[in-house]
């Protein structure tokens, strides 16, 4: 066995002779799968001069995030990829990816803005026109509340996402604390990446605010899905996180809601930010997740956390896209494990912007003009997938209040009792008062 071992190591140092060499100072991240454990990632970088920075699965223990300022090279391992399973257990290396996403067209602000009347939402104030909103109408959400007397009490959904602003008067009676990827600590404000303002407003009323429609210079996009930045600065995505917690609890108002950071307020994160949030949703009492965003390509270790968390019963959520296209996005093309979500406009017709095809779209909802949450104790408007899904999510917390022993499978044949429309949102755009109401008629 020592002399199959000395001969993997001289043959990785071959390998790696023939690699360029890194720059300076730049540290290559890359995501190690393993079955061996710490110990199986620690020979690995003793070899490959790399280091160990932490699990992305908690007490799972076999997935973690290396370093290298050596170039450590992810398809360079393919040569001697049956000798490092066989003797450390590693499953695969690959680059953890700086995820950015391209920017869409602007869209135009929603009338509702304006409906800035005070009324009262399950014991907390609103704008009358973001309680009342379109959206809310079209997939029968009062209905569905009164009906079955569901608000989502007792379920928490996970947002992966920019973080939240914690001070907001709406989300601050359903808010928990959640975690920050981006800075590995607790806690998600999206205050944080925000230099002039570093904590936030102090005291902020969202009765007297001014409406805030999401611009260019400002605007929230993580994704296709969001119609936001036509530039790339450094508040690019600033209050989408806030705008996807708005939304959630816009349809599940007594849900809680866990933010997770993985995305800065340029609308920038890695891949393992995502991995480590999902695993962190399983493992610290969620029943559902929603994903604003989409990566063009999976990864075996996103397909982990993926079944990982559905194998703990969590119900996940991830917008389709926004480039009018069927092409597969990830994690919505992840079929039976996750529910992608397309848009639809407010006279139920597919929004122009919206990916579809079956590969991406389970379902759809209303995606244009809505009004939700925003940074600084405001509301704004903005389109995309990216507030179609979250809907979704938070009817995924309705079925969980509205019967027990939810799962992906079953909280998916539910919620396809929907309004069917055209071919390419498959089972249709949604209908809470349907998916509710199929779902406690199952056995």
């Amino acid at each position: 066995m020592r002399r199959t071992l000395l001969a993997v190591v001289v043959l990785i140092g071959l390998v790696l002779v023939s690699a360029p060499p890194a720059a300076a100072g730049n540290q290559q991240r890359y995501i190690v799968r393993t079955s061996g454990g710490l110990l199986s990632v620690l020979r690995l970088c003793q070899t490959l001069n790399c280091q160990v920075q932490g699990a992305l699965d908690g007490s799972v223990g076999q997935t973690y995030l290396v370093t290298s300022s050596g170039g450590l090279v992810s398809n360079l391992l393919n040569f001697t990829q049956n000798l490092l399973t066989s003797l450390l257990g590693i499953k695969s290396v690959e680059p953890d990816s700086l995820l950015s996403m391209p920017a869409v067209p602007q869209a135009n602000p929603a009338a509702g803005l304006s409906d800035t009347a005070a009324v009262n939402y399950y014991g907390t104030m609103v704008w009358h026109g973001y309680a009342a909103q379109p959206a809310a109408q079209i997939v029968r959400l009062a209905d569905a509340q009164a009906s079955f007397r569901v608000t989502g009490s007792g379920v928490i959904v996970a947002d992966i996402d920019t973080g939240v602003d914690v001070n907001h008067p709406v989300l601050m009676p359903v808010l928990l604390r959640g975690y920050d990827f981006t800075r590995n600590q607790p806690g998600a404000s999206e205050w944080l990446d925000v230099s002039s303002l570093p904590n936030g407003p102090s005291d902020s009323d969202s009765q007297e605010a001014q409406p805030a429609f999401v611009q260019q210079s400002t605007a929230a996009v993580l994704d296709q899905s969001t119609a936001a930045v036509l530039d790339s600065g450094p508040y690019a995505a600033f209050g989408h996180g806030t705008m996807t917690a708005g939304m959630i609890h816009l349809v599940a108002p007594k849900a809680q809601i866990l933010p997770l950071k993985a995305f800065s307020s340029d609308g920038t994160g890695y891949l393992s930010n995502i991995i480590a949030a999902l695993y962190y949703a399983a493992q610290n009492g969620a029943g559902v997740v929603n994903m604003s965003f989409d990566l063009k390509s999976s990864s075996p270790a996103l397909n982990d956390a993926v079944t990982y968390a559905n194998s703990a019963g969590l119900v996940l959520v991830a917008s389709a896209g926004n480039e009018d296209t069927n092409a597969r996005v990830y994690p919505a093309a992840l079929a039976g494990n996750v529910m992608g979500i397309a848009s639809t406009t407010n006279w139920d017709a597919r929004s122009s912007f919206s990916n579809y095809g079956s590969a991406d779209v389970w379902i759809a909802a209303p995606g244009e003009n809505i009004i939700s949450t925003y940074p600084g104790g405001l509301f704004a408007s903005e389109s995309g997938t990216s507030f179609s899904s979250p809907m979704v999510a938070g009817a995924a917390a309705l079925l969980f209040d509205a019967k027990g022993n939810l799962n992906q499978s079953k909280a998916a044949s539910a919620l396809a009792h929907a309004r069917n429309l055209t071919p390419d949102l498959n089972n249709g755009r949604l209908d809470l008062y349907q998916a509710v109401l199929a779902w406690l008629s199952a056995r």
